[in-house]
């Protein structure tokens, strides 16, 4: 299935419109994580544990929108957008949500 952030995919004109799909994800960090991040960042590196939990998360998002989008039977999803935010007491859980438009050609 294509997926893209594009409001349309070049010699595919949209034949049916079938609704918008999304797919969301809550992941907790762990503590260590937490603090070995906060280590790495202060000494200015990137923190790789941070960077792997948004990719998982990110992944887990798309994975279900595209699965909401199979269940309409469409072929693509358009105009993707996804969102980062920080939820839980005192911000210890990432949610991910992906959204676009099922479409067929």
């Amino acid at each position: 299935m294509i997926i893209t952030t594009t409001h349309s995919i070049e010699n595919k004109p949209v034949k049916e419109y079938l609704g918008i799909v999304s797919g969301e994800t809550i992941i907790g960090a762990n503590i260590f994580k937490d603090f070995f991040a906060g280590i790495r960042d202060i000494v200015g590196g990137r923190s790789g544990s941070y960077e792997k939990v948004l990719r998982e998360a990110k992944e887990t998002a798309l994975h279900e929108m595209e699965q909401r989008a199979k269940q309409l039977g469409a072929d693509a999803i358009v105009a993707v957008d996804l969102d980062y935010e920080t939820v839980g007491k005192n911000g210890g859980m990432l949610m991910v949500t992906a959204s676009g438009t099922a479409v067929n050609f």
